[in-house]
């Protein structure tokens, strides 16, 4: 009798995962999901152990955007799964495609109150695209890759599937098992759009006097820089960035703005916006002008034209849809808009004239638009950016202009606090070629600082910044403007903490700076230590970013 070759429910996982491009899981070890580690030995894929699963799924997250790939954490259950939940949350709101996989207690154990037994499936249904158990080991590979199939349904997202610890341990003949061969079983996702659309689109920014375009992330989720540009100049519409679509021009190219996009919104005759969803980013869709056609390029369905009425909607690819527009438009003629342009250039320069002095100020505690000027003076093109926080990381957002695409991060529209560290643990495991520069709120820093001894145990140098007001001063203001000054302080006020100190008792390197003159010079310290850092600056806890005081939640 011959033996068949067998393999484990967790070495078919691993296989699956290398399938499908992924190159590293982040994890926080758990008995229910070991055999998966020792796959991903087999398989050649990094193991990065972390000091909380909320770190792992951020960090898978983080490793989605920065690569293309989708990102991948491994909990185990009960609490290593429920603690992962905020991250999967962030993903699906930052349409971030990455897969979570929790462990479960044994099917012979099933309604029997296993160890950290909990409804994985059902908790993690309303945040994810897909939610499933996998039944049987043989099946293990074959559900990994539908739900990384799901992932790209639409605009992409996070999956999550549970795997009962005696399906992942046991083992199949490897010719019952069910694996997905690597690009074959899943469909190109670069969708055109209606070609009708394509050609009315075209003809409208022929026609348009002052058109304006927004890029939003899903201009760098479809990797579509290329396209964007070619379609910004060779059209002639200035163009605004937010979210990851931010670099996707250079600082000094002539049709890069900043500054002027509410008085572009509100003189526009045609605005076209790219991957993002009017949402309270956009303040629902009413922040264009009601007398302007508004076009609206999504990969989901179900966002164009969610909250605000369009006069034209496209379901597609970002590149893919500019690129067909560009080459649809060709040969058109086109109007005039040299005064258009000129005209946003005035708003912008007039806007980054009057905040310059702050940007240059010398008072301590230092002014936060100092500090956000001096890191973007500090940015070369290699800097990659990272921003994890409220209000500093408000201030930032006006101020810090990636050099490059992709070279942006944030949370996204869910506003999670505590992404930096994972985001920084993924950016530089990912891309260890580039300089990765993260500014953190001290509230945010707290929420998963510990992370930084994984930077330090992996050798991960990064300049990081702690923007310390011993506040978490976003929620501050609004207390103070509806409830009064005298309640202004109540829950949202935490201590001197010298976060410098942290991390030379990590093994990193650490300057505490409260006069503005010193910042500069700490920050390229940092930069030459060759470690993971944090430079502590005491910034003014009275001062507030106009966006923090222009929020709708506080009026």
């Amino acid at each position: 009798m011959v033996d068949r070759p067998t393999i484990s429910g967790g070495h078919l996982v691993a296989k699956a995962l290398r399938a499908e491009g992924v190159d590293t899981i982040f994890t926080l070890c758990g008995g229910h999901i070991i055999d998966i580690y020792d796959g991903c030995v087999d398989e050649g894929i990094s193991v990065i152990d972390v000091r909380h699963e909320q770190v792992a799924a951020h960090a898978a997250d983080g490793y989605a955007r920065i690569t293309g790939t989708p990102g991948c954490a491994v909990v185990t259950a009960g609490p290593g799964t429920s603690d992962a939940v905020t991250g999967v949350a962030n993903a699906l709101r930052a349409e971030s495609p990455m897969l979570l996989i929790g462990g479960q207690g044994a099917l012979s154990q099933h309604k029997m109150g296993s160890l950290q037994d909990l409804p994985h499936v059902d908790m993690m249904a309303p945040i994810t695209k897909f939610s499933a158990s996998v039944p049987s080991t043989a099946r293990a590979a074959d559900l990994v890759s539908m739900a990384f199939r799901e992932c790209y349904a639409g605009a992409p997202g996070p999956s999550f599937l549970e795997i009962p610890r005696d399906v992942l341990d046991a083992s199949v003949p490897l010719e019952q098992a069910r694996l997905p061969e690597a690009g074959h079983y899943r469909a190109s996702r670069n969708a055109l759009g209606d070609p009708a659309a394509i050609e009315k689109l075209a003809e409208l920014v022929a026609r348009a006097e002052k058109p304006c375009v927004l890029l939003g992330s899903q201009v760098w989720t479809c990797r579509a820089t290329d396209a964007a540009v070619e379609f910004v100049r060779e059209l002639g519409v200035p163009a605004f960035m937010n979210g990851a679509g931010r670099g996707t021009l250079a600082p000094n190219d002539p049709m890069h703005f900043q500054l002027a996009r509410r008085h572009a919104f509100t003189e526009a005759d045609l605005i076209i916006v790219v991957g993002t969803p009017f949402d309270f980013r956009m303040g629902y869709g009413k922040r264009l002008s009601p007398t302007a056609t508004v076009v609206q390029i999504d990969l989901d369905y179900r966002t164009v034209g969610k909250n605000r009425d369009i006069d034209l909607g496209i379901v597609g690819d970002a590149g893919t849809v500019l690129s067909a527009v560009t080459a649809a438009s060709s040969g058109s003629a086109r109007r005039d808009r040299r005064a258009w342009i000129q005209e946003l250039r005035d708003v912008e320069d007039t806007a980054y004239h009057k905040r310059l002095p702050r940007q240059h100020s010398t008072s301590s505690p230092i002014d936060p638009y100092r500090l956000v000027h001096e890191i973007n003076e500090f940015l070369t093109e290699d800097s990659l950016y990272i921003g994890d926080g409220g209000d500093i990381v408000t201030f930032s957002g006006q101020v810090v202009q990636p050099k490059a695409p992709g070279h942006w991060m944030d949370p996204g529209p869910l506003g999670t606090l505590g992404v930096g560290v994972p985001f920084v643990l993924a950016a530089k495991h990912a891309r260890p070629d580039k300089e990765v520069v993260a500014l953190f709120g001290d509230g945010a820093f707290s929420l998963t600082g510990w992370d930084f001894e994984t930077l330090v145990r992996y050798n991960l140098p990064f300049v990081g910044i702690v923007g310390n007001n011993s506040s978490m001063n976003q929620i501050r203001y609004g207390q103070a403007q509806k409830y009064g000054e005298d309640r202004a302080r109540v829950g949202n006020t935490l201590g001197d903490v010298p976060y410098d100190q942290f991390a030379r008792m990590l093994g990193g390197y650490g300057e505490e700076v409260r006069d503005p003159a010193d910042i500069a010079p700490a920050l390229q310290r940092a930069r030459e230590s060759g470690k993971p850092s944090l430079i502590n600056v005491w910034v003014d806890p009275d001062v507030y970013a106009p966006g923090t005081m222009n929020q709708t939640m506080y009026k």
